[in-house]
């Protein structure tokens, strides 16, 4: 999965808009509740991978902060 932000073409940045921001934070949530799924019915199977269990809550992690970096590219920038 790559990761959040703007897109990179040839060297170049494009900024994201504010629906592409809005459709990937929703993206993110879905596979962060997913994941929280995953590692609950890991969690609750006995003979479970405990290295499985941390990467997924690892990248639980990663995700929940590229989702608070994307929700506050959401938040306009107050005036000083």
């Amino acid at each position: 999965m790559t990761g959040a932000g703007p897109a990179v073409y040839a060297g170049r940045v494009e900024p994201l808009s504010l629906s592409e921001i809005t459709r990937r934070v929703s993206e993110l949530k879905l596979e962060h509740r997913s994941l929280d799924a995953e590692i609950d019915r890991l969690i609750a199977d006995i003979q479970a991978d405990e290295i499985t269990i941390k990467r997924l809550k690892k990248r639980k992690l990663w995700l929940k902060d590229c989702i608070s970096r994307l929700e506050s590219a959401l938040i306009p920038d107050e005036p000083a």
